[in-house]
């Protein structure tokens, strides 16, 4: 039997899956590395912490299952978007990788907005500038590191640095270098007019595929390293949120994942570019070819609810998190006019706002611990539902919603989403992420499967539906309007205090 790898190079470790010819997750294996922050909203790792934790997770993957690496077919990749990996003509590291959720960038945002236009910026790359993006790093390299800025001769996407040390290609997929600001979303490849505004070279970045493309083989001596077959072909992949909506089969119209762990994403399928020409959702390519996808991002999901069971740990240390639902379960729907805002580290979908503030509204001496809970898990999916509706007013079906992340593990948090969207949310049999939808990219670029729909037809199961209750759905329609009055009210008095 063939199988197949994929890695996923995430910013707490990278994490191989092991999936066999019917597209099934046999085995998995992590490895952690570090990451740095030496000053204040910064955020960086070491590129070579990627490459000893990319060869320790496929080592460990291929020894825990007794696969022998011949058996291996191809190999996909996926991992954290949008980080910037500087190299100079030698391919070697000049400073450490700036990583997504750096925000040092401001500046070099409202600077490539002043060159390009903002409108024309969306309509060529489906985003605004943003400070998680690649291009404001290049733009800050120049203004601040002049010396490091004069030595690069190529910039890399995480997962594509690491493709380099394998294959010795520089290469990227379309899905991953959409999130640059530097791809035009329609041509699928680089914008010679943002290119020649924001002053970068073409010869700086590498060639893009789509996802199961075949962008190298594995080099001999990597291969003798890793105990797999020289010349294994390697996949173009895709981005982490690309790959994961291949795993949980988000590639027709109508099918939509909402991820809750730390952050919420929800991520919809489009056949044609889709935009959002306020910039509220990201626009960005799929990794299934010639697809697109919508994508909101809330940036206090789960991480909302963890907030408030670390903050109450300090009174109840045994607080767990089946303990909290329990309280939120025992209050009803509503939480008895209790709304809960979660911009905890500002917000991004729909606001924009990196100054937004949690807050409570509606608190009176009747609420307890109990509706606190629950209206902090409701003002998560609210904030969800606001990315939601965006995408329905752009058009986007919507009529499936697979459930992932730890939101996908609780009865009580699907039956809320559920509630809340007014849509059936649907859970799979297994769900192993990115890693696993890089591997089914990889399996269609081998040829064991014919293209990604077959992939996925093939290695992804739906287990269980949750139907949303009527009465409930109902109730919730009415506290979400009210929930959208919130941050226009206090938007104001956010900022005030994010300026004391």
């Amino acid at each position: 039997m063939s199988y197949l790898l994929g890695l996923d190079l995430g910013t707490s470790g990278a994490r191989a899956a092991l999936v066999d010819a019917e597209g099934r997750v046999r085995a998995t294996a992590t490895a952690e590395y570090p990451l740095s922050q030496p000053r204040p909203l910064w955020s960086e790792q070491d590129p070579a912490d990627w490459w000893r934790g990319a060869r320790e997770a496929l080592r460990a993957v291929l020894a825990g299952s007794g696969v022998r690496g011949e058996a291996v077919a191809a190999l996909g990749l996926t991992g954290q978007m949008h980080g910037a990996t500087f190299l100079d003509a030698a391919d070697q590291v000049i400073r450490p990788a700036i990583l997504w959720n750096d925000q040092r960038t401001a500046a070099a945002c409202a600077e490539i907005t002043r060159r390009v236009g903002a409108e024309r910026l969306v309509a060529i790359t489906g985003n605004p500038a943003l400070t998680g993006f690649q291009a404001p790093k290049i733009l800050w390299l120049r203004a601040e590191e002049p010396a490091s800025y004069a030595r690069v001769a190529r910039v890399l996407l995480p997962k594509d640095y690491i493709r380099l040390l394998l294959t010795g290609e520089a290469a990227t997929d379309a899905s991953d270098a959409a999130g640059t600001l530097l791809l035009d979303l329609r041509a699928r490849d680089y914008s010679q007019e943002v290119l020649e505004a924001l002053e970068i070279p073409r010869a700086w970045l590498p060639r893009v595929y789509e996802g199961p493309e075949v962008t190298g083989g594995l080099r001999p001596d990597v291969a003798a390293d890793l105990g797999l077959s020289a010349g294994l072909p390697v996949v173009a992949g895709g981005g982490d949120n690309a790959a994961a909506a291949v795993g949980a089969g988000v590639i027709r119209a109508g099918v939509v994942s909402s991820s809750i762990g730390t952050s919420g994403v929800l991520f919809a399928h489009s056949d044609v570019p889709a935009l959002d020409p306020q910039g509220r959702l990201h626009g960005f390519c799929h990794a299934v070819p010639g697809a697109y996808h919508l994508m909101a991002v809330v940036l206090s999901a789960g991480g909302a609810f963890q907030w408030l069971r670390d903050t109450l740990r300090a009174i109840a240390p045994d607080l767990s998190y089946p303990r909290l639902v329990e309280l939120a379960a025992g209050a009803p729907p509503g939480a008895e006019g209790l709304l809960f805002a979660p911009y905890l580290t500002g917000e991004r979908t729909p606001h924009l706002d990196p100054l937004a503030r949690g807050a409570w509204v509606g608190l009176t001496s009747r609420h307890g611990l109990g509706h606190m809970a629950r209206a902090v898990m409701e003002g998560v999916v609210f904030a969800m539902r606001d990315g939601l509706e965006i995408m329905r007013a752009l058009g986007a079906p919507i009529s499936e919603i697979r459930a992932t992340g730890g939101g996908a593990k609780s009865a009580f948090w699907l039956q809320l989403q559920a509630d809340v969207y007014g849509v059936p949310v649907h859970t799979l049999a297994a769900e192993e992420g990115p890693a696993h939808g890089a591997a089914l990219l990889a399996g269609v670029g081998a040829g064991l499967f014919a293209d990604v729909a077959e992939a996925v037809h093939r290695g992804v199961r739906v287990a269980g539906v949750t139907e949303p209750d009527p009465e409930r759905a109902r109730r919730y329609t009415e506290c979400y309007a009210a929930y959208t009055g919130v941050y226009p009210a206090l938007r104001g008095t956010m900022h005030r205090l994010g300026e004391v």
